[in-house]
């Protein structure tokens, strides 16, 4: 492999890994604060793409498309929780993971009968489409480029609210303990309803922003929700510093294995994961 081929496959595996963190996130921020193992987190992956695709149709602007996605992606996150997740609280994961697999079939039934099952694809924006020369044979595209910066941002952002913010506060207050919480005062059905909501519009948002560079396909938030999980597990529930770590380890060693063993590049993946936690059981940054 040469210098121009390792350094785009490099690019490549940070853009994935840190897509990944964008979806990850949301799924460990959820279950870390929450206590809700959400296995539907991958289908508001493939609603952001969908929707991505419908507003980007309707308007002619991919800008334009994104933020009504997410802002549907919100307020969809929020009515799950409203009338769903929140009788969860005080069941077992058992409940839990029993309704989200639910859910995971009501989605792709309303994906099915709204877009059909025709594979679908959202142009790159004029703006973004054009390379940069990394040497005088390689070009690398602007857009993949874009989204890795952008994933960036969004990580400083999380980053930013959970640790400087009193919103922040009171998230990790509500994370180590509920009942403490209630007792200062605090709503936490309303601090609850405000995370499941960002992690419905994370997962969204990884699903809009990589709408033009991948296919947008029938099923596709299974695939991406059990590479998620792995990267969860691997940085540690609920941590999320951990599941930027692990989001780039993942997409940096998965990129590679395709390139390098691509007969047997699913398998690399989980055994990175099983090496990590035969060494970290509760994953590398454990709350």
């Amino acid at each position: 492999m040469d210098f121009a081929i390792f350094l785009v496959q490099l690019l490549n595996g940070v853009q994935y890994g840190l897509l990944l963190f964008l979806i990850a996130s949301g799924l460990t921020l959820v279950f870390g604060v929450m206590g809700i193992l959400n296995l539907a987190h991958g289908s508001m992956y493939m609603v952001g793409a969908y929707l991505a695709w419908y507003f980007t149709q309707h308007t002619d602007s991919f800008l334009l498309g994104a933020l009504l996605s997410a802002a549907v992606a919100l307020a969809l996150g929020v009515v799950i929780e409203k009338t769903l997740i929140c009788r969860l609280y005080k069941r077992n994961h058992l409940d839990q993971v029993l309704l989200t697999i639910g859910m995971i079939f009501v989605f792709n039934a309303l994906q099915s009968l709204l877009w059909g099952n025709d594979s679908l694809g959202v142009d790159v924006p004029e703006l973004l489409s054009g390379s940069i020369r990394l040497t005088e044979l390689v070009e690398y595209p602007v857009y993949r480029l874009f989204v890795a910066v952008l994933c960036l941002v969004l990580a400083a952002t999380l980053y930013l609210v959970i640790n400087r913010t009193r919103l922040g506060m009171l998230i990790r207050a509500g994370e180590s303990n509920r009942e403490m919480v209630e007792c200062l005062g605090v709503d936490i059905n309303r601090l609850y309803t405000i995370v499941f909501g960002a992690g419905v519009m994370l997962a969204a948002l990884a699903g809009v922003i990589s709408a033009p560079i991948a296919s947008i396909v029938p099923g596709m938030g299974e695939h991406v929700l059990i590479t998620c999980f792995v990267v969860v597990v691997i940085g540690g529930m609920g941590s999320i510093k951990g599941a930027f770590v692990a989001a780039l380890m993942v997409g940096i060693v998965d990129t590679f294995a395709s390139v390098l063993f691509p007969g047997v590049s699913s398998m690399v993946v989980y055994i990175l994961m099983a090496v990590i936690l035969l060494i970290k059981p509760q994953g590398l940054f454990s709350n």
